[in-house]
């Protein structure tokens, strides 16, 4: 588990939270991600239906908001307790997913079928009416001005740097969309797309998506004080307090 996206969550209740968490394999991440997927997608399944069953025998009014969140490969296994936009909003009070895999179902989903005129780096899905992304959740989440649901909100965080979310074997023959877009502010801007060159390029920065600064590559850590605030939305939380507690995330790192 990574502390910051623990903690964010944490802080921004007040500590009045449980955590239940799953491992899903000895691998490291990347290494999972490449060869043991099934492992995560059986242990996102079994451990979101236990807590659920659990959950649901409460009674109704005793029953404390039910979250879901992972980051990388947990991604991957938090995606597969649900089916769609509607599943994730129905049967969660919210969802943040942070680096997730391109071979994601449920975000590839919502990428392909992004609204007309949105970039693959930050699509807009349905009008942002459940399910968003954010590059930079500090800036927010588009689409500006576009309602968002009260409750089951389903966020995205996601690098334009980071390898693990663009990595895909499509990238050997086929040219991605965001290759063709404006590039990501920490995207070199004359990246260009080789046949196979660019699959290994890509492929050779896995190993190393987490040893970089943070807010980039693989690196995510003030990003959820702002991801969980959008989501959760806490009341009497000031854009200073907001700030002091970035700034407390990120030194945990």
């Amino acid at each position: 588990m990574d502390p910051a996206l623990v903690d964010s969550f944490e802080y921004l209740t007040g500590g009045d939270a449980a955590t239940v968490a799953i491992q899903y394999s000895y691998l490291p991440s990347w290494i999972s991600y490449l060869v043991d997927q099934s492992k995560a997608r059986e242990a996102g399944r079994a451990l979101f239906d236990a807590v659920y069953g659990a959950w649901s025998q409460l009674p109704p009014q005793q029953r404390p908001k039910l979250f879901v969140a992972g980051e990388s490969l947990g991604s991957f296994g938090g995606e597969a307790a649900f089916s769609g936009e509607y599943s994730l909003h129905n049967l969660t009070a919210g969802a943040l997913f942070a680096g997730p895999p391109n071979f994601n179902t449920l975000f590839r989903e919502f990428t392909d079928h992004r609204d007309s005129g949105s970039p693959e780096i930050q699509p807009v899905y349905q009008d942002g009416r459940i399910v968003r992304f954010s590059n930079d959740p500090d800036a927010g989440a588009p689409p500006t001005g576009q309602p968002w649901v009260d409750r089951g909100r389903v966020l995205y965080l996601m690098h334009p740097s980071d390898p693990i979310v663009w990595w895909s074997p499509h990238l050997i023959f086929s040219p991605p969309d965001w290759i063709s877009e404006t590039r990501g502010t920490d995207v070199l801007q004359g990246m260009i797309w080789l046949p196979f060159v660019s699959f290994w390029q890509v492929t050779a920065d896995l190993p190393f998506a987490t040893g970089v600064p943070a807010g980039h590559g693989h690196t995510y850590t003030a990003e959820y004080v702002d991801g969980w605030n959008a989501i959760l939305r806490p009341p009497g939380f000031t854009p200073a307090q907001l700030a002091e507690l970035r700034a407390t995330i990120a030194a945990e790192e």
